[in-house]
């Protein structure tokens, strides 16, 4: 076993954080690492948590923590941020509003940014969660960015998928719908304290009674006021007891991650430039779109490079 992996299993923070930073970039070393660690993997609960902008996404992420904590339980906490326009990297709210965990040797905080890519999640996402898990964490927990109905890649990396929603965010129903309805496997109905919660409990009810997923999985509501604790350890039951109950569909999260892991090792072999110049023939008609694609797919096939 090399010294990295070593460092990270015997609990050095500092190697955790560097592999962290190594997984984000995409490194070829990054990518040995978490094959050498992957035995280790598969003990963790992870919890994702999504939901609109505004919802409390953040404060109910922390107060899971909290309890958690309370139980002895180490956290890892992924906290997808928005990318800045300028820089590219995370806009860190969420580790502001989470500073009361950071003097936790029990808990650990990445920020991430999404860095353009869809779906609220960040493209190492999942491999991160898998250094968590490895590295010892009992519980992960996966905060999306909030940017509303596209988000459900995370469906793929949680064994566990709370939706927050909150009463008088304007029209709810559309907030709540498509794809989303279709991978909560429960709904935390925050901020309880205010009103028009049983408007929207009755509309989530509704939307399920509509909703017919391939599973019969019909998910649960809960209440919570997560700003004052209330009703956060009966989501930390109720998603732990989901998760006993989900353990037959990994197999079935793993063949979506598997299809989205290869479709990025093969755009690695498509150099950017390659990709834009290739994109402005299409453009002006001089190609196909379909001529370049089967031509990429042979070079591969016979190991050259796409540049070449």
């Amino acid at each position: 076993m090399t010294p990295a992996a070593e460092r990270i299993l015997a609990g050095d923070r500092r190697a955790l954080a560097r592999a962290a930073t190594a997984v984000e970039n995409r490194t070829p070393a990054a990518r040995t690492l978490l094959a050498e660690l992957f035995a280790r993997t598969g003990r963790a609960l992870t919890l994702g948590i999504t939901g609109p902008p505004g919802a409390g996404k953040s404060t109910l992420t922390s107060e899971l923590a909290r309890t958690l904590r309370a139980e002895g339980r180490t956290v890892g906490i992924l906290a997808v941020d928005p990318s800045s326009p300028y820089t590219g990297g995370a806009i860190l709210g969420d580790r502001i509003r989470m500073q009361s965990h950071y003097a936790d040797p029990g808990v650990f905080i990445r920020s991430m940014a999404t860095r353009g890519t869809v779906g609220g999640i960040a493209e190492a996402t999942g491999d991160l969660a898998l250094l968590l898990d490895a590295a010892g964490f009992d519980t992960v927990l996966i905060e999306t960015v909030g940017v509303g109905q596209d988000e459900v890649e995370i469906a793929g990396l949680a064994d566990v998928t709370l939706v927050v929603l909150v009463p008088g965010m304007g029209d709810d129903v559309q907030a709540i719908k498509a794809g989303i309805m279709e991978i909560a496997d429960l709904f935390v109905l925050n901020k309880a304290d205010q009103p028009g919660i049983e408007k929207l409990e009755r509309e989530v009810e509704f939307l399920l009674s509509l909703t017919h997923r391939p599973d019969g999985w019909r998910p649960g509501c809960l209440r919570t006021v997560a700003s004052e604790g209330i009703g956060i350890g009966e989501v930390l039951a109720e998603a732990r007891e989901l998760a006993q109950s989900k353990g037959s569909t990994h197999e079935t999260a793993w063949v979506a991650r598997l299809r989205r892991m290869l479709r990025e090792r093969l755009l690695e072999k498509l150099p950017e430039p390659v990709l834009r110049q290739a994109a402005q023939r299409v453009a002006a008609r001089e190609s196909d779109p379909y001529t370049l694609v089967a031509e990429w797919v042979e070079r591969i096939e016979l190991g050259k490079r796409i540049s070449d």
